[in-house]
């Protein structure tokens, strides 16, 4: 949390905007046969042999991140796995992306380069071209926007609107945990206001400020369903807790849902950083968000090749429309769910 005030700092204005977006840019490489043309003229060129899919996403400081305890490689790294985790969610391979920056005078262009170096991490280890982008003046703060683009099979593309009665809903990895990270953190930093030599020990607190703070989109799990031949029949990905998705599902699909709160996977870490703080997990994992899991639902006919993976879990199933969306306590009493998620307009956040 400390800035080192003897680290180097280089003026933006030393470069230019096409400078500093050549410097920033020089060591990506194209991968994908379908970019044609990358970086370095009016528009990027690709030419897919299948269905484009696009997405885009706004980070903003002191809304969507908070650069006190965010190092600016894990920021880079985030901001392309919000986008990523969008493609993967419409059951979509993500090609390439496109990077937009507008920063106040305060980032030096070392700031700049540790926010890049995230980008080409997750570029490469996501297999992704950076084709294109833009760098502007900001008057206060940081501000990325970042446009993901993928292919698909026509038949492949899973949307929100393909659920029906008596499907069964299945969610990727465990929940809350990144939430459960942003307690951790938000606490450290008031710790740290008052007393800037006490330095925090987040070794308890690892996997959960992990999860808030350098996530992985599941390419994995679009992958792992090919292999097992099971297309889902809705999708959407865990970007504002499970609650408000799993009524996004039931709004497009025009279904109602049971979810069995027995069935809603938690790591153990999240359930003891819950106690610490609190705070009840199961409310954690329905309206924490920020997990980027992937919330699918699948034929029941599907769910011999789906039992067992150590990565998916079924948490319950799709009902009509007209039978409501629950949560199916452990008591076996039915609450009627409410989207509590994350809200970027809510002036509580």
């Amino acid at each position: 949390m400390l800035e080192d005030k003897n680290q180097e700092r280089t003026s933006l204005e030393k470069l230019g905007e096409f400078g500093l977006i050549d410097h920033l840019t020089e060591n990506f490489e194209i991968k994908h046969t379908s970019t044609i043309k990358g970086i370095g003229d009016d528009a990027a060129v690709f030419d897919h042999t299948e269905k484009t899919v696009l997405t885009t996403d706004l980070l903003i400081e002191g809304v969507h991140f908070d650069l006190s305890y965010m190092p600016l490689k894990h920021l880079g790294y985030k901001a392309v796995m919000v986008n990523l985790s969008d493609v993967y969610a419409m059951n979509a391979t993500a090609t390439s992306i496109t990077v937009s920056l507008a920063v106040s005078n305060r980032f030096p262009l070392e700031a700049l380069e540790e926010l890049y170096a995230g980008i080409a991490l997750a570029a490469k280890v996501f297999n992704v071209d950076l084709i294109g982008g833009d760098t502007t003046s900001s008057t206060s703060g940081m501000l990325i926007s970042i446009t993901a683009i993928g292919e698909a099979k026509e038949e492949e593309i899973t949307y929100r609107s393909g659920a029906k009665p008596n499907d069964l809903l299945v969610v990727s990895g465990d929940l809350g945990a990144a939430y459960m990270g942003l307690q951790v953190l938000d606490r450290e930093k008031e710790v740290f206001k008052v007393n800037p030599n006490n330095q925090p020990d987040l070794s308890p607190y690892s996997y959960i400020v992990e999860r808030q703070l350098k996530p992985e989109a599941r390419k994995d799990i679009v992958e792992l369903l090919k292999e097992m031949e099971v297309l889902p029949t809705s999708m959407i990905d865990i970007s504002d807790g499970l609650s408000s998705e799993i009524l996004h599902l039931c709004k497009s699909s025009k279904v109602g849902c049971n979810l069995f709160e027995e069935k809603i996977p938690l790591d153990p870490t999240v359930i003891s950083a819950c106690e610490e703080f609190n705070v009840d997990s199961t409310m954690v994992a329905l309206s924490g968000g920020e997990d980027y899991e992937l919330l699918f639902t699948i034929s029941q006919n599907d769910f011999d090749k789906i039992k067992g993976n150590p990565s998916l879990t079924v948490i319950g199933h799709m009902t009509d429309e007209r039978e409501g969306a629950y949560l199916v306590t452990r008591g076996n009493t039915k609450i009627e769910l409410t989207a509590q998620g994350w809200n970027s307009f809510n002036s509580d956040n």
